[in-house]
């Protein structure tokens, strides 16, 4: 085995979120120098990552790559690696499953419905349960792939003709306050970034094009609300078994009330990216960042490598 493991930094993959996968995989990749950079064209790794001989850094977003499908692939190969195992990433993909563990943590949610594309409730079902204006998502995507933001029957129940049959789905009421977000790395929350698009809501596009949005770090927010965003957030982590990093979306409503939306297990990581942002309130660049994530698991082979 090689007296240091190499680091194998894996984007790509098959899914919607495959272009922002691979720039996030780039910049990983040359934030770590030395590293391979592979850019997966299927779901699937190559034959030859085996063994305790390397270190995997995934950044692989949306399918595969979030759904522990990649982390347990890597742990039957003995590879070591960067972020949540599988049991975490297939809890933290599942937003419904999340918000349940969420609630037994007693970090704040709001109440959501969900669904099946197969077994759709009705816009009036909906309506009386969440109001008329709705937030319809994935509950098993990330990046605000497929997400609707709606108001009135009308437009609920022909979004709801739109569905696919395939999918899983949930309904929660709009939030109307200021968008915010923060890392967490090795269990300690970072800065809050403040999200503020140009126009319309923060969705895929708006998300992952330059100039669409305004970011604001550290959040120009009370000093108590951050601390308790902040210990929430370390709450959420710990509740969802999380290691290394993930990142934390949060609504905080105008009456002071705040609420989290979701916990990502594996961040983006480009240039319009949350997750560096959140680091730079705390004074890391993004090579900086970088190694600290993946310095766990160069611990975690080291430790593996040493008890052989």
């Amino acid at each position: 085995m090689r007296p240091n493991p190499q680091i194998v930094v894996l984007c790509g993959a098959i899914s919607p979120e495959r272009e922002v996968s691979l720039r996030s995989g780039r910049a990983v990749a040359a934030a770590l120098p030395g590293s391979v950079l592979v850019e997966l064209n299927e779901n699937a790794l190559p034959s030859w990552l085996q063994g305790p001989g390397y270190v995997a850094f995934p950044v692989i977003h949306g399918d595969y790559g979030e759904d522990g499908q990649v982390q347990a692939e890597l742990t039957r190969r003995q590879v070591s690696f960067a972020g949540c195992d599988e049991v975490t990433s297939r809890l933290c993909i599942d937003k419904v499953a999340t918000k349940r563990v969420m609630r037994q943590a007693g970090v704040p949610a709001i109440p959501e419905v969900a669904f099946s594309g197969q077994n759709l409730p009705t816009a009036e079902t909906l309506v009386q349960t969440l109001g008329e204006e709705m937030v319809i998502k994935p509950a098993d995507k990330g990046s605000s792939v497929g997400l609707y933001v709606l108001k009135g029957r009308e437009q609920i129940m022909a979004v709801l003709q739109e569905l696919s049959p395939t999918g899983q789905w949930m309904a929660e009421r709009r939030l109307r306050g200021r968008e915010l977000s923060l890392g967490i790395l090795n269990g300690q929350p970072m800065g809050i970034v403040e999200i503020v698009p140009m126009q319309g809501v923060y969705d895929y596009r708006t998300k992952y094009t330059a100039g669409a949005s305004n970011y604001l770090f550290p959040a120009p927010i009370d000093a108590g609300f951050t601390a308790a965003i902040q210990a929430q957030a370390a709450n959420l982590f710990q509740a969802c078994g999380c290691r290394d990093f993930a990142r934390a979306d949060v609504i905080l409503e105008p009456d002071g009330k705040f609420y989290f939306l979701e916990i990502n297990t594996m961040p983006g990581m480009t240039e319009t990216s949350l997750m560096p942002k959140s680091a730079s309130c705390l004074g890391l660049d993004f090579p900086a960042l970088v190694q600290r994530m993946i310095a766990p698991a160069l611990q975690r082979a080291h430790a593996t490598s040493a008890s052989c």
